[in-house]
């Protein structure tokens, strides 16, 4: 199943699938870790910026760049 990173729910998994973001925003999501294959869990998506676990690190993203980054479950 493939879902936005902003439709998924607090300790939920994931693993990225494909970025549709512009190519400065897609450089820049690469370089944090955030890129095709990389499993993450979010820590927090109710209200602000969604939270995520990356390689052991807490990555905030935005919620119109979060909704941009495609999982699968």
């Amino acid at each position: 199943m493939i879902k936005s990173l902003v439709a998924l729910n607090k300790d939920d998994i994931g693993k990225v699938k494909e970025i549709n973001a512009g190519k400065v925003a897609t450089k820049r999501l690469y370089e944090m870790g955030l890129n095709t294959g990389a499993v993450v869990k979010v820590a927090k998506n109710d209200t602000g910026p969604v939270i995520v676990c990356l390689a052991g690190n807490k990555v905030a993203l935005g919620r119109g760049l979060a909704e941009k980054i495609l999982l699968e479950i």
